[in-house]
């Protein structure tokens, strides 16, 4: 069993990250959107991930949500290179506007094909853990939920079954298996 021990580097890292999206929230439930970092967070570590690669987690979506390439650097200086190669890796845009949606979904999943095992890993953690809180989203709210997405339930389950075949053609854990069944589940839900 391989057992992380998380140091004062996570500690400041999830301070950071509360800090940075202290005023964002899940796009259906409202919920304040450090629940979504610390369940991204939970699933690396309880996939082995290294405190490193859980630091990541907890800062996947700061460059791309909250200030681009100034908070690129701020994570550079406060938390190496190596993660923000991790967070680089899981970024779809760091500029404003955002370019067009299936533009910055085709690379990103190109750039999952050819990333690292580290991204690999944070990229799945995020995506099971968006599916699931869409699946629990559809249970409460039904179809209405889909008006929220801008490429609607056709764009966003193509988005999930690519990611799908992606994580599947480059390893298989419990991670990439509950992925698929989460993604039937959706496919199965209108």
């Amino acid at each position: 069993m391989n057992t992380v021990q998380l140091t004062a580097n996570f500690e400041s890292a999830l301070v950071y990250a509360t800090h940075l999206h202290r005023h964002q929230t899940r796009k259906i439930s409202g919920v304040p959107y450090i629940s979504h970092l610390l369940s991204v967070a939970a699933l690396v570590l309880e996939a082995g991930g290294t405190e490193e690669e859980a630091i990541a987690a907890l800062l996947h979506d700061s460059i791309e949500d909250q200030g681009g390439k100034s908070t690129r650097e701020e994570i550079r200086q406060r938390f190496g290179e190596r993660i923000v190669a991790i967070v680089d890796g899981c970024t779809e845009s760091d500029t404003h506007p955002k370019p067009p949606w299936e533009e910055r979904k085709q690379k990103y999943l190109e750039n999952l094909r050819h990333a690292s095992p580290s991204i690999r890993l944070v990229s799945l953690a995020d995506k099971l853990h968006n599916a699931r809180s869409l699946l629990a989203d559809l249970r409460q709210h039904g179809s209405s939920v889909w008006q929220e997405f801008k490429a609607g339930r056709e764009g966003t389950i193509w988005f999930y079954q690519q990611l799908e075949q992606v994580y599947l053609a480059t390893g298989s854990d419990f991670l990439t298996e509950e992925f698929s069944r989460v993604i039937q589940e959706l496919c199965n839900t209108s």
